[in-house]
């Protein structure tokens, strides 16, 4: 989309089956034995997509993987993930490899805040409960491990604008001269006018929406399959429900600043399961 900061991409590697790894970083790829393909590297917060031989058993961070009918895997590493990390591939006449694949740390910038008032840094207790119940039921949501494979598509930007805040960055407040430190941001902030259109940047299965939340505002969450889902935050609009099919490129909202947001923007988070993943990672650059 024409407008939009680029980012650099890793190349596809082909070597024997089919790596996608889209990176911030190239990589080179390691072939197993069963026939599969791996990174020998990938950056803090990437999803890594993969096939595999469709009979094999994968197994990563004590998770067997769903392996799709042509051999389609997903897995992420987290923001402070310092690997090396390991997969187990167990091919079908009972084989068992273990790849070993590093992971490159990133810099991430820490932003120490002095002057907020309390009371904004750490909600009252109130508060803080209903926070805790909402985002139960939407960690729930990404619970999901469905048999799709719309994450293999090639994710497109959800709207034109500038990036105004990135996955990884960190801000800690000083309060009654004690540091208190806020959990990592977990998305992209894409700063646009208040009713700008957003599209899903890949096909999925709304898991999540609803209006109102106190953090997050409007909120809604799309599953890719096989544990990979977008979030979309601080929306005015939403154009979805719950269980409705997306094809990518489908307008499901609008930009806002609902909930805790000091302007209008769209905050785009992706996860894999509970692992918070990067998605300026898997963006092509702009055209």
């Amino acid at each position: 989309m024409r407008g939009v900061p680029s980012v650099s991409q890793t190349p596809v590697l082909r070597t024997g089956l089919l790596l996608i790894a889209l990176a911030s970083v190239p990589i080179a790829s390691h072939a197993a034995d069963s026939g599969s393909a791996f990174p020998a590297s990938v950056p803090q917060g990437s999803l890594i997509r993969a096939k595999v031989d469709p009979h094999a058993t994968v197994v990563f961070a004590e998770r067997t993987l769903r392996v799709g009918p042509q051999g389609e895997i997903a897995f992420g590493v987290g923001r402070d993930e310092s690997g090396p990390v390991t997969v187990e591939v167990r091919t079908a006449d009972g084989k068992r490899e273990h790849v070993s694949i590093e992971v490159t740390p990133r810099d991430w910038p820490i932003e120490r805040i002095v002057g907020v008032p309390p009371k904004t840094v750490e909600p009252p207790p109130e508060i803080a409960a209903r926070i805790k119940r909402e985002q139960a039921r939407v960690v729930a949501a990404r619970a999901r491990d469905d048999a799709r494979e719309d994450f293999a598509e090639t994710f497109q930007w959800p709207l034109q604008g500038r990036i105004s805040g990135r996955f990884g960055n960190q801000r800690v407040y000083v309060v009654n001269g004690k540091d208190v430190p806020k959990s990592p941001h977990s998305g992209m902030d894409i700063a646009a006018s208040e009713g700008t259109p957003v599209h899903a940047p890949a096909s999925g299965i709304v898991s999540f929406a609803e209006t109102g939340l106190y953090l997050t505002g409007g909120t809604v969450l799309i599953d890719h399959g096989h544990g990979v889902s977008s979030n979309f935050l601080h929306l005015s609009r939403i154009d979805v429900k719950v269980g409705e099919r997306v094809n990518q490129g489908q307008v499901i909202g609008a930009v806002g600043m609902t909930g805790r947001a000091t302007g209008p923007h769209l905050h785009w988070g992706m996860n894999w399961f509970k692992v918070r993943l990067d998605p300026l990672l898997l963006l092509e650059p702009a055209s």
